[in-house]
């Protein structure tokens, strides 16, 4: 008899400050919604005065395993209110420093989307560097925090994305992704070999 696997708990912060506009982020966060006990948190609708509740906040890292940011690329970073909510809630001696170790071992992933093409994020397009260059400091945040960084999910061209079909087809590889997260069914060692989590078919490890 083969022994249950406790599901992981996900938390994804969401941020998007322009959501009416959104298409690919919209499909996503549908998606994201359908997995059971992942809680979703609109930190825009949360704090639309961007005043973050720092011990609740802390007390929802505590509670989960995987932290998921997810966000459209705004000026080569998140949007503000992630920033804000990194400043405030990975306070030193809770993320970090002595002491502070209240994360380790947690997941981290970003799922973002792009306007631009993964063509236009390389050394030799309009933005001199890859997307996940970019996104560097997320990472560096996450291994200062001990914590272990999953390769991002990316969408780039989200905007011709609309035209073609491969939002939908996008938001149902994210709900697979979040599915085997949270029956820790994702593939680590294979995930973490590649540059973007989405480059090929998802690393999942079939249900024996």
């Amino acid at each position: 008899m083969t022994e249950q696997v406790k599901s992981k708990k996900i938390l994804i912060l969401f941020a998007h400050p322009a959501q009416h506009h959104s298409k690919a982020n919209a499909a996503m966060a549908v998606a994201a919604k359908q997995v059971e006990g992942l809680t979703f948190i609109d930190l825009y609708a949360q704090y639309p005065r961007l005043k973050i509740d720092v011990e609740a906040e802390q007390k929802r890292l505590l509670e989960h395993d995987v932290i998921v940011f997810q966000f459209p690329i705004f000026w080569y970073s998140t949007p503000s209110i992630l920033k804000e909510w990194q400043d405030l809630v990975l306070e030193f001696g809770f993320a970090y420093g002595h002491d502070g170790d209240k994360l380790k071992g947690k997941k981290f992933l970003i799922a973002a989307t792009a306007g631009r093409s993964d063509q236009a994020y390389s050394v030799d397009g309009d933005n001199k560097h890859s997307l996940r260059t970019f996104l560097k400091p997320l990472e560096l945040t996450a291994e200062l925090c001990q914590m272990q960084y999953i390769p991002p999910f990316i969408l780039h061209a989200s905007l011709e994305a609309q035209q073609n079909g491969e939002i939908e087809n996008h938001a149902i590889e994210y709900g697979r992704l979040l599915n085997a997260l949270s029956s820790d069914r994702l593939n680590m060692s294979e995930a973490i070999s590649r540059e973007y989590l989405n480059i090929s078919q998802l690393p999942i490890n079939e249900v024996n």
